[in-house]
Order: C-alpha cells, then structure tokens, then sequence
C-alpha cells in the first residue's frame, strides 16, 4: 500500500485510500497553499462540500496544480437546505460551476435530512445515469437511512462518510456497508484530535517510532476505511501522509479495537439539528 492506493468501488472505479479534507479552510490563500502542497506531495483526492465555501479554491488548485484531471479524486456534497430532486439537481450545476470542472468524481448527500434524503439521493442517481459523476454516495447516514435507500435504488451508494475513529469505531455500520459494498470513508478520523492523548495509542506510537496521529490513520487503513485527515500545515500535510512504511501488528490492531467508546465528537445523524 501507497500514497496514492485506491480502493475499487462497486462499479469499477478507484478511489483513493488517503486524501486531503478541506472543512473549515475558509481563507483563500491558506486554502490554495495546502491543496497545492498536499498535490505536490502526492495526494490524489481532495473533499470538499459547498457548505465549506471553498469550492472556488478546490477546483482552481487542482487547475495550477499541474496534475492530470483524470487523475485527481473530486468529491463534494449537497447541504442540507439545498436537498429534494430537483434543489439537489440545481445544487450540484453551482458546485460544478464554482469548482470550474466538467465532470465530479464522487457526488454526496451530506447529512440525511428525514424528509428529502431519499429524494436527495435518487437526483445523486440521476447525475450518475447522466455521467456528471462517476461514482454515488451518501454522508452520515445510519443503517435505517440506508435501507430505505437500498429499497429503491437503482443504483446504490458506493460510498458512506461517516465520522470514525478509534472512540467511535461504527463496526456494526462498516460490516453492514462491507455486505452492500459501500465503502466507507472517515470524516475526523483523528477525532478532531481528541484521541490523540490516549495512552494507548501513545505508548503504540512509541513502540513503532510514530506519531499518534499515524498510529491512528494507519489503523484506518488496515481496517479498509478511507481517510481525509484535514491540515492547512505544511509539516502535517506530509506526516499524516507519512503511513505506509509500517504496519501494526494484529496485536497493536487488538490494542485499537479496545478503545471503542461510542463517543461522538460530530453530532449523530439521528439528532441532527437542521436548522435552515
């Protein structure tokens, strides 16, 4: 495993393993600085969400960036106050336009609004039948959300983003999107830094000569999640890359999966408070 591995999705199309998050990169130039050093460095896919503000930026990095389109991993999302068929329709043309691109890689329901996710997601369908992206999926959605999805999907989601990490491992949602071929992908897979102190995973790093916080994306890694960890620094742009000269062992694996507590530092989808 590398940098720039990937992970086949249901119909075919790779995505990588390891990318860059770009939540809260709400100032232009520190936001076009660390898409451009994560590129150059060698990271093939950026996540993005119009909530974030800074589609503009995303798509004008990946344009000076000087790599191949083909070969950079575009995700973003719709928002919540923007889902139903035909907003979500009109969402995505914005997020295409601001990102200045012709095609998005991975198209996203961000959180399951209770009335409109299911919708949301049949106009996901459509702009995949329409080949305005190449690959379907949704964002923090349950098992139950995902059911009624499956119900009548014609094509079913490739992809749920869900927050996880070592205190929140959703082992019963993974095994449940590993029987459906849903890959998943962590959003916070650090745990907005909240697990980085844990003793455990400290007294890991330092048996192995690593941080905690690649303790923890490795863990990922061999656990088949993707990851977007989210850095505008520079020197932590390149360490939490920095995973794939090393491999914990089954027992420092078994070490991890002790340390599951169930603890959120997001909100839950089924709580969400959705306020427009």
């Amino acid at each position: 495993m590398h940098l720039q591995s990937t992970k086949t999705l249901s119909n075919g199309v790779e995505m990588p393993r390891f990318g860059l998050g770009v939540y809260k990169m709400t100032e232009r130039e520190e936001t076009l600085q660390a898409i451009d050093k994560a590129l150059k460095f060698g990271y093939r896919a950026i996540d993005t969400a119009s909530l974030y503000g800074n589609e503009v930026e995303v798509g004008e990095a990946i344009r000076h960036s000087g790599i191949r389109r083909e070969d950079i991993f575009v995700t973003t999302k719709v928002w919540n106050n923007d889902q139903g068929y035909d907003a979500t329709l009109r969402a995505f043309e914005v997020s295409l336009k601001k990102l200045n691109l012709d095609y998005l890689d991975l198209y996203l329901t961000h959180w399951a609004v209770p009335e409109t996710f299911e919708e949301t997601y049949r106009a996901i369908e459509r702009l995949y039948d329409e080949k305005l992206i190449r690959a379907t999926g949704v964002s923090n959605h349950h098992e139950h959300h995902l059911e009624k999805i499956l119900a009548k999907a014609n094509t079913a989601p490739m992809v749920n983003q869900v927050e996880v990490h070592p205190y929140l491992q959703q082992q019963a949602l993974s095994a449940f999107c590993s029987e459906h071929q849903i890959a998943v992908t962590a959003w916070s897979p650090l745990g907005r830094g909240g697990v980085l102190t844990d003793s455990t995973i400290v007294e890991i790093g330092k048996e192995i000569g690593k941080t905690p916080a690649q303790v923890v994306l490795r863990w990922h890694l061999q656990n088949d999640t993707l990851v977007i960890p989210k850095s505008v620094t520079p020197s932590r742009i390149e360490e939490n890359a920095e995973i794939f000269d090393f491999a914990l062992t089954q027992e420092q694996m078994e070490k991890m999966a002790t340390l599951n507590r169930n603890q959120r530092f997001g909100q839950d989808p089924d709580h969400f408070k959705f306020d427009f």
